[in-house]
């Protein structure tokens, strides 16, 4: 059986959450059909991911430690079809991406068929989804102030040059597709949006061979977007309590709580746009990426069109996120403030009940407890028992008694004084 790799390496915001739990959940159906997803729990490529790259993030850096290479030792030991997948693998440095693809080989044995893959989307979708994951990961920049970063042509700042390097196609194809033969590179387009929510699904499952197997598609873990005011309250919250809420109770409380719970879900505020003024250089961009693709004979899994950037919104409904309606930010925020209360409601609920259960087992320990002292009284008051206790009192009572009451003892191997 030809040993088969799949590495897929972003980019960021081009449904990767979705295909990576729907991969998680079906990882033993995959197996039954020759398709290895090494994951012990839904986050380990991204440990694993941050462990090639060797990532500060967090202090999840120290957690990912050997996660690579225990990856990689999963994919050597499997004959068939082994699929990796992180959208942040795309940062991954040429030097990086190399020793990631030699990883999965070993000497003396035929080299793995490595296929990499790539999804993309169109600038006018990612660079505000870009802004908003930022927020979520706790940045207060504007996204007037991010926008300037992302112009930025030295690409110098922290965040133009993350952006850039997760989310130019041609570079990243470069970085990780050097030592793949074009026709095993196989780029994914997102659809744009209005069409078949099930099509982006389809180019997924035909790049990876996925077709034909009865896979579980529906899911509980995405990434959705927020609005502009929604996300707005999230960048003020930041500013508010970075330095109140410890990064280990972030994710848990501000994150998934307040972010992807009860923002996200809210879908009739203004969504997140790219600046009018914006759409042309984007356009112009994205066009010179998509004709170097045509150029390089890629397999592309869509349309290269796809790529190609349309504006979202009209200009004149064009929601600057830096000045929101303050009354919907205000909604958002009363909305939020619900949210953490129900959550409240519930652990104290929960400890309550815990401690609830605690009291019962307590009490039944202490009836225990008592049947075992009265079984004891009891015990104690047996007419044996007494002329027992009266006849030890009296041995002990002379010298001779207690020399005797010793070699009794003795000679019971016993040091207990009732014996």
């Amino acid at each position: 059986m030809t040993r088969r790799v799949l590495v897929h390496v972003g980019t960021p915001k081009t449904g990767t959450s979705y295909l990576q739990d729907v991969l998680f959940r079906n990882r033993e159906l995959l197996l039954e059909h020759g398709v290895l997803y090494p994951a012990d729990r839904f986050d380990a490529h991204f440990l694993a991911a941050l462990d090639l790259m060797r990532l500060p993030w967090g202090g999840l850096e120290q957690e990912a430690l050997g996660r690579w290479d225990e990856l990689a030792a999963q994919v050597r030991a499997h004959d068939g079809t082994s699929i990796v997948s992180h959208e942040i693998l795309a940062r991954a440095s040429a030097t990086q991406a190399a020793e990631a693809l030699a990883s999965f080989d070993e000497p003396g044995r035929e080299p793995a068929e490595i296929h990499l893959l790539l999804s993309g989307r169109d600038l006018v979708r990612q660079v505000p989804a870009e802004w908003q994951e930022n927020v979520k990961h706790r940045n207060t920049l504007t996204y007037e102030r991010f926008l300037a970063r992302l112009r930025d042509p030295d690409r110098s700042t922290r965040i133009g040059s993350w952006f850039w390097a997760v989310q130019e196609i041609p570079d990243i194809l470069d970085r990780w597709g050097a030592h793949v033969p074009p026709e095993r590179v196989h780029l994914i387009t997102v659809p744009p949006p209005g069409g078949d929510p099930d099509l982006l699904w389809q180019r997924f499952s035909s790049a990876f061979g996925l077709d034909g197997l009865d896979l579980e598609l529906e899911t509980t873990r995405s990434n959705p977007s927020m609005g502009v005011p929604e996300t707005a309250l999230l960048r003020r919250i930041n500013a508010s309590t970075n330095k109140v809420v410890p990064p280990a109770h972030y994710r848990e409380l501000v994150r998934e709580l307040v972010a992807h719970q009860t923002l996200s879900p809210r879908r009739d505020s203004p969504r997140l746009a790219v600046p009018p003024d914006l759409h042309d250089w984007l356009h112009e961009l994205q066009s010179r990426w998509v004709a170097e693709v045509r150029d390089r004979g890629y397999d592309v899994v869509g349309d290269l069109d796809d790529l190609l950037s349309r504006p979202t919104v009209a200009a004149e409904d064009f929601a600057d996120p830096d000045h929101p309606d303050e009354a919907e930010v205000a909604d958002a925020a009363l909305a939020t403030i619900g949210a953490v209360l129900q959550e409240q409601v519930r652990e104290r609920e929960d400890r309550a009940a815990e401690r609830a259960r605690a009291r019962e087992v307590e009490d039944d320990l202490r009836r225990q407890l008592s049947d075992v002292r009265e079984a004891l009284a009891r015990s104690y008051l047996r007419p044996s028992f007494l002329h027992r206790e009266r006849i030890v009192r009296g041995l002990e009572g002379s010298r001779a008694g207690r020399v005797s009451m010793r070699v009794y003892r003795a000679a019971r191997g016993r040091s207990s004084r009732s014996a």
